[in-house]
């Protein structure tokens, strides 16, 4: 069975939900506002494209001014090195003799690749494959203060660009970081002092390249940034909002989603579970934002139903089949649980696009 999948033209009242419905003009002025702050910094802009995993958006945004793009894993980046991106930096540790063969033939189809490390054992297994063929470039990721990947010191990354300089199929492209939010003054400080000691080895650190979404208004807090990368700053979300980062107007993303039940009258169920809104809360106690309906929290997500609290609703309650517009939490995810985007303007379709890169994982 072929899924009836609207065309342009269609209303969104039309669409069947659950269903992402991106709005064309918010989404260009998001792409347009990043890339003119990021300019007018004197800095490169690169993309991740995990919060939409569509060719179409990222050829958007390099159209824009962005100089290449980020993908997280090998098989995100073949998706979009076969759509004919040509720039394309990995940010993950990359292990494994398949993914390395993989991440070869990659290296040797798209102009140029570069990948990260944060440990001997990345290394020494890039340079084993890298022997002969076209070099791979490798930055050194670095945590500058969030507790995830990166070596824990300028000492630690000094180690490891020297170790990669010294893989003969392997080329040190320079520093990495994903910083804690609000950490610029520490991601300067550690660039700062991991730069000047790669300057007295006498190794070059062409590229120093700071990261994220809600730090991306703040990248000139970090001169020593060469180029800042962000994903969901393209559609926005609740968390984005929250952060302030953006407004309510710069929400290219919602969710719709149909009233499927009104057991008592303070409750409401959706036809969005968490097959549809992400059950990622970072840090809010409900799953998402029912737009125009005040005082509304879902509260509790199953695999196809949301539950919707009204106690609290000053206004005018949804009754069964009406459609309403959820704010997710977080875009990124939701982009993952559908194989097609609906993009629409002024609330009639323009386009359908397929989420290309939809679970490639490894």
């Amino acid at each position: 069975m072929t899924f009836p999948w609207p065309t342009a033209g269609t209303p969104l009242t039309d669409v069947l939900t659950p269903m992402p419905v991106i709005d064309e003009d918010r989404l260009a002025a998001n792409i347009a506002r990043a890339q003119t702050y990021l300019s007018a910094q004197g800095k490169a802009f690169r993309p991740h494209i995990k919060t939409h995993k569509i060719p179409a958006v990222a050829q958007q945004q390099l159209d824009a001014g962005a100089i290449g793009i980020n993908c997280q894993k090998v098989t995100e980046a073949q998706v979009f090195a076969d759509a004919g991106f040509d720039d394309i930096l990995i940010t993950y540790n990359i292990l494994g003799a398949s993914r390395i063969a993989h991440l070869k033939a990659l290296n040797e189809q798209v102009a140029t690749l570069r990948v990260v490390a944060d440990n001997p054992t990345t290394i020494t297994g890039l340079a084993a494959a890298f022997t002969t063929g076209k070099p791979l470039i490798v930055l050194v990721e670095c945590d500058t203060g969030a507790g995830r990947c990166g070596v824990q010191s300028p000492n630690d990354a000094v180690a490891l660009a020297q170790q990669i300089t010294d893989a003969k199929g392997l080329q040190f492209g320079g520093l990495l970081t994903y910083p804690a939010v609000g950490g610029a003054a520490a991601v300067e400080a550690f660039l700062q002092d991991t730069m000047a000691r790669l300057s007295e080895l006498g190794i070059d650190c062409p590229m120093r390249s700071n990261g994220g979404s809600p730090d991306l208004f703040s990248a000139h807090l970090v001169p020593s940034a060469t180029e800042h990368r962000a994903g969901t700053y393209v559609y926005n979300d609740r968390s984005m909002v929250r952060a302030g980062e953006c407004g309510v107007d710069d929400l290219a993303m919602h969710v719709l989603a149909t009233v499927v039940s009104r057991p008592t009258p303070t409750r409401a169920v959706l036809d969005a579970g968490s097959k549809a809104l992400t059950s990622d809360l970072l840090g809010f106690a409900d799953h998402g934002e029912i737009v125009g309906l005040p005082g509304a929290r879902i509260t509790s997500l199953s695999e196809e139903h949301a539950v919707v609290d009204l106690t609290d609703c000053t206004g005018p309650l949804p009754v069964v089949g009406a459609q309403v517009h959820v704010i997710p939490n977080h875009t990124c995810v939701v982009s993952n649980l559908f194989d097609n985007m609906v993009f629409h303007r002024d609330g009639i379709v323009t386009r359908v696009e397929p989420v290309a890169a939809r679970g490639t994982v490894w």
